[in-house]
């Protein structure tokens, strides 16, 4: 699938906090310095999942930019730009995306094959904040949303699964934007790949999450072009969210 969108800039608005990150029982820093913190206002009536920014939950939550290029050349404004705010009620985190991006490739059917390759939106939670390693673990979650709106993340049998029963997603394009709805359950580390059981956490005022969202960009080659996120990285491969969830910016529920 290829679709061309004219673009316009977007104005973005956003400043990280400072943040006082949490230490390991060694006293070590359990995120990489510079996180940013971002709080999210409770929606008293959640937003509808349909693509058009219209609800009123969104107007009092703030924009953060997607402004950190992780992978990549330099790109200009007329190839890339993305911001994103976020509301929450007792049972989901509801994500606002909206991406300028003149060329959307979905160009692998099967959603589990190279699917961070296609144009896609990654989001990634950490329920408690913990920080640490997550490649093969539910410690976090790295949702890859595809154009079809299939959440997808590596599972810890080590092979990329369908979450897409943990997130609800839709997107519409109108004149020089895309934009990008979300409603995601919250799961701690706890969770089992096919268990019966899985219960999603209820969330309240004052809970803190560690949150970082991303934007594959692909305008026609083999591999993503660029890759471009929410948070610095500012040491290490710079790729490396999928693996470290000591990346993350702190995501706090305000009421």
């Amino acid at each position: 699938m290829a679709c061309r969108i004219h673009r316009v800039p977007i104005l973005v608005a956003a400043a990280a906090l400072a943040l006082q990150l949490p230490s390991t029982g060694h006293g070590e820093p359990t995120h990489a310095e510079g996180r940013s913190e971002y709080r999210a206002p409770r929606a008293a009536v959640a937003p509808a999942i349909d693509g058009v920014a219209d609800d009123p939950a969104w107007q009092s939550a703030p924009w953060r930019e997607l402004s950190h290029r992780w992978l990549g050349p330099e790109y200009s404004k007329a190839d890339f730009q993305g911001r994103f705010k976020v509301v929450w009620t007792p049972d989901r985190i509801h994500l606002l995306v909206e991406i300028v991006d003149d060329v959307l490739i979905d160009r692998h059917r099967d959603p589990l094959v190279r699917y961070w390759d296609d144009d896609c939106l990654e989001i990634f939670v950490d329920e408690d904040f913990s920080g640490g390693d997550h490649q093969y673990s539910h410690n976090a979650f790295a949702y890859h949303l595809s154009l079809d709106n299939r959440a997808i993340d590596i599972g810890t049998d080590q092979r990329p699964r369908d979450y897409s029963h943990h997130v609800e997603s839709r997107w519409k394009q109108s004149a020089d934007k895309v934009t990008w709805e979300l409603a995601i359950l919250i799961y701690n580390d706890a969770y089992v790949d096919d268990g019966a059981d899985n219960q999603p956490v209820v969330l309240a005022p004052g809970k803190v999450m560690g949150l970082m969202v991303a934007y594959c960009d692909n305008d026609g080659s083999d591999l993503r072009e660029n890759f471009v996120g929410s948070e610095s990285v500012p040491h290490g491969p710079t790729d490396r969210g999928w693996i470290d969830a000591g990346l993350f910016g702190a995501l706090v529920l305000a009421d």
